[in-house]
């Protein structure tokens, strides 16, 4: 109650049962037809595989970027988009998911209200709360969750809406099987055991925002509890969800143990005070875990409007249709080259590094792609452009060395970074 207040935890049975049947049906679905990956990442300069298989599911043209690798949605079924998918299945898996998501979504705000009884006192403006409050009443009690995905942040003391905290944009769902790995880690601090996933924070995300954690270990008759013997510490065959306080070893760890069906929150700083960690049990695991990712920079309508004030400064001309820039001030070929680079090294190098296994689902990231490609390939015009200006007698001094080192610096990086990304 000290140390973990914020870590909210429900057993299978107060969730729907045709909900769970839904959402289990859906992992199962997903993993028949090949669609969990492992991850290429990189940690201090290095690639390293994940041990955990995954898959990203969202809001159409929504990313999640960790350790410097972006992922990108699968879109679930969403109005006013046209998503085709490989398979019925497949479609029907997305909306399990979506639904999940939506329920997740109604218990996050009532655990939140549940925290503010205990909060009131940190906020000076009362109206806030009430607002609040009467916000995830409505909500609860339509049972359903508004399509608006838009936020609404309230000044006062920095306080982030309920809504805006909880309105999950995406899931990135795990999958692992234990018995399949020659090596896991093990737990170092609180001698917990073998470790699925180490200890970390999740990254790109909200301030401050939920993230609620759906879990379905396939449990069978082989993987029976232990309980004859009272074991020292955790049960080695059930898969738990472990907290510690962050840089804090003194503080005792905490280990839950996590059933078919079992969800948990972590609700508003927890996870930046705290790190959390997966420990393995015996049986394959699933879990579809929901957050409000922060991807102000990094969705597909975001990057194509970097596109098209980037290509602002490209102009044809009607009778000869040649191409040339309007303007050549340092500060619009210094945006214009960052773009550029943006638009290569975190969407079309991401995108197609891993890319194609998103075919399996659904091909609906191609046409975008195709777009983004056209787009960066007239930015690689304009590049070579400016370089001929430069190299013009007629360019005043002054003007053309500062071109040249604002330049220069960008191109030195775009360099560096092909590079990296051939290496990869």
């Amino acid at each position: 109650k000290t140390k973990y207040s914020k870590l909210i935890f429900r057993k299978s049975d107060t969730v729907p049962e045709e909900l769970h049947q839904i959402v289990q049906e859906g992992f199962l679905t997903l993993r028949k037809h090949d669609c969990f990956f492992q991850d290429l990442v990189r940690i201090k300069g290095r690639d390293f595989v994940t041990p955990v298989s995954r898959i990203l599911i969202g809001n159409p043209g929504c990313t999640y970027k960790y350790l410097n690798t972006r992922l990108f949605t699968v879109p679930w079924p969403t109005e006013g988009y046209d998503i085709k998918y490989c398979s019925p299945q497949i479609h029907d898996a997305c909306k399990a998911l979506i639904r999940l998501n939506d329920y997740l979504h109604v218990e996050a705000v009532k655990a939140l209200q549940g925290q503010n009884l205990f909060e009131t006192k940190e906020i000076k403006d009362t109206n806030v709360i009430d607002r609040e409050q009467n916000f995830a009443t409505s909500l609860t009690e339509k049972g359903s969750v508004s399509k608006d995905q838009s936020s609404c942040c309230v000044p006062e003391d920095n306080y982030i809406s309920l809504k805006n905290r909880t309105s999950y944009n995406l899931t990135l769902l795990n999958y692992m099987d234990p018995l399949q790995m020659l090596y896991l880690k093990q737990e170092p601090y609180f001698g917990m055991g073998n470790m699925a996933v180490s200890w970390h924070h999740d990254e790109n995300l909200v301030e401050r925002s939920t993230v609620a954690v759906y879990s379905y270990s396939c449990e069978g008759s082989a993987v029976e509890e232990s309980s004859e013997q009272k074991l020292k510490g955790r049960d080695p065959a059930v898969w738990h969800v472990a907290l510690k306080v962050a840089w804090d070893i003194e503080t005792p760890g905490l280990a839950i143990p996590l059933h078919q069906g079992d969800f948990y929150l972590m609700l508003d700083d927890l996870n930046l005070t705290h790190q959390h960690c997966v420990l393995a049990g015996f049986s394959p695991r699933f879990s579809s875990t929901h957050r409000v990712a922060e991807c102000s920079r990094g969705t597909l309508e975001y990057i194509l409007g970097q596109c098209e004030v980037a290509l602002q400064n490209l102009q044809t001309d009607s009778d000869s249709m040649a191409l040339s820039l309007k303007s050549l001030e340092t500060a619009v070929i210094k945006q214009v080259e960052e773009i550029h680079n943006e638009v290569e090294f975190e969407w079309l190098r991401q995108f197609w590094f891993q890319g194609k296994r998103y075919l399996k689902c659904t091909d609906w990231w191609l046409k975008p792609m195709a777009k983004l490609e056209e787009f960066w390939r007239k930015m690689e015009i304009m590049t070579s452009l400016v370089l001929s200006e430069v190299g013009k007698e007629d360019q005043i001094e002054e003007q053309r060395n500062e071109t040249i080192s604002c330049l220069l610096l960008v191109l030195t990086e775009r360099q560096k970074l092909r590079n990296e990304w051939t290496a990869r």
